[in-house]
Parts: structure tokens; C-alpha cells; sequence
């Protein structure tokens, strides 16, 4: 059984358009429970978004950073998202686990399978088309992006499979970048928490150690580096900029525009519309 816990939904009319599709009515984000309390010891929550009308939708689960804060997430991006047509799921990693943030002491294991929780119960909407769903990341939840996608032990450990995935500005060291669908890494030139330099060996096949993977293995991955731009380049609450565990965090008006339209054509590109379901 699936709980919703905040169902009050308001109707904004929003204008613009993603790809060409004008956008559509905007309803507020319900509070879910993936699983009941039986089948999990700590099921998750998330805040899902729902466009408007009938018929299955493409979805996009969104997964927040190591200062937690998925409400912010899902009022910053999975709103943005929802009015371009898509279901959203905004995950809260933090909430069910007791956790504040794991920006120093590191992430629980366990944390890089919350992807595919999302995506379980997802598949199962009848609002959502299951072929189509994306995962977009922040962070730490860059990273659990990658590894969602890289083929590996995450990615193979659930039946259901996303389609495509995003990242921004994630810690790329590590990955090898054998990725199984298309991947789009956006991160600032400037960040010094994550490295641009290595994003770009990923993307190249390169690591530390030599050549990570061959040439022909993996789906091409899609970089794009913002110049002067620092972690956390789309918050708009880092206008004065802030210094997190000796990094720079910064908001930049221009990196962030550009990374709206990339995400909009990389998802249009990749998991399509509603309108694209027959």
C-alpha cells in the first residue's frame, strides 16, 4: 500500500515551452511512501508531482546532495520538470534513515540502491509510461546517478532499468564510465569539491591508473563544463557565496540557465514527452 500524505493540489498556469511542447498546468508535490513499514525497516519518502491529465507520462527521479534538503530539491528542480510535462520523484535519502547530511562522514551503503527504489514503485503508477524514466542527480546523488547507470552492481542488481540519466557536478573519480544509456554530466570549470578535469577523464576512458575502459565499450557520455562556475552552480540560495568543508559554493545565473535548457533537450533527446505515448 502506498501512502499519500499531502494531497491539497493547486493549478498555476505556467508559460514556456521545452522542445518545441508548450508547458503544462503545475499541481504541488504529494509526500509518498515508497514502501510500507513491513516490507522495509526504513522505507523511503519522496515528493511526487503529477502533471495534469490522462495518459502515461515520461518521469524523472530526482536525488539530492549530502546536505540532504529534498524539498528544496524538488522545489527547485522537480517542479521546474513536473511543469515540462513529466512525473517527478524527488527522493529524501535523509528523512527515514535519521540522517542530517553525510557530507563528512561519508554515505550509508545502502543509499546508492535508492534509485531504483524510486524507480520500483514509479513502474507501477498508472500515470507513469515505465519505459521512459530518467534519473537526475545532484552531487552525492550525481554519483548515485552514475552508478545507477554505469553497468556494474548497482545497475544490474533491479529488473527495471532507467533510460537515461543526468548528473551535476559529480565526483567522477572512479567511475569508469561503461555507461548503458545516455549520460549527461553538467559541472563548473571552477569547482574544486568536483573535479572537471575528472569528469573529463571519465568521459575519455581515462583514470588514475591508465585506460579504464575501451574505446567502443559503454554509451557515449555528453560533458558540458560552465566556465566560471562553481559546486553548486544552480542553487539560487548561494547568491553570497559560501565555503562547506574548505569547498567554494557559489550560485551562477548563467551556468544555471544554460544547464536548464541542456536538461530540457537531453530529456526531450532521450525519454521524450507525453506526447510521444501511443
Amino acid at each position: 500500500m502506498y501512502l499519500v500524505k499531502a494531497a491539497a493540489f493547486v493549478i498555476v498556469v505556467l508559460t514556456g515551452s521545452v522542445a518545441g511542447y508548450p508547458a503544462v498546468a503545475e499541481t504541488s508535490a504529494g509526500v509518498v511512501d515508497f514502501e510500507t513499514p513491513l516490507s522495509r525497516l526504513q522505507p523511503l519518502q519522496g515528493y511526487l508531482r503529477q502533471p495534469p491529465g490522462a495518459g502515461p507520462s515520461p518521469a524523472v527521479v530526482l536525488l539530492h546532495g549530502c546536505d540532504g534538503h529534498a524539498q528544496r530539491l524538488d522545489e527547485r528542480w522537480g517542479r521546474r520538470i513536473a511543469a515540462w510535462g513529466y512525473v517527478t520523484l524527488t527522493v529524501d535519502s535523509f528523512g527515514p534513515r535519521g540522517l542530517k547530511n553525510t557530507c563528512s562522514n561519508g554515505a550509508p551503503v545502502d543509499l546508492a540502491f535508492d534509485a531504483y527504489r524510486a524507480l520500483g514503485y514509479l513502474v507501477q503508477q498508472q500515470s507513469v509510461d515505465s519505459s521512459r524514466v530518467a534519473v537526475l542527480g545532484f552531487s552525492q546523488g550525481a554519483g548515485q546517478a552514475l552508478s545507477s547507470v554505469e553497468r556494474g552492481i548497482v545497475e544490474q542488481a533491479s529488473p527495471n532499468k532507467f533510460r537515461a540519466a543526468i548528473a551535476f557536478y559529480p565526483h567522477c573519480l572512479g567511475f569508469k564510465g561503461n555507461m548503458t544509456v545516455p549520460t549527461l554530466v553538467l559541472i563548473g570549470e571552477l569547482d574544486d569539491w568536483s573535479l572537471a578535469t575528472e569528469c573529463r577523464n571519465m568521459v575519455d576512458g581515462r583514470d588514475d591508473w591508465g585506460i579504464s575502459r575501451q574505446k567502443d565499450q559503454g554509451v557515449p557520455i555528453k560533458l558540458i563544463v560552465y566556465p566560471g562556475a562553481y559546486h553548486a552552480f544552480d542553487a539560487s540560495g548561494l547568491t553570497t557565496p559560501v565555503q562547506l568543508l574548505g569547498h567554494h559554493l557559489e550560485f551562477n545565473s548563467s551556468a544555471t540557465d544554460q544547464s536548464i535548457g541542456a536538461v530540457q533537450d537531453f530529456l526531450a533527446a532521450t525519454i521524450g514527452g507525453r506526447e510521444q505515448v501511443k
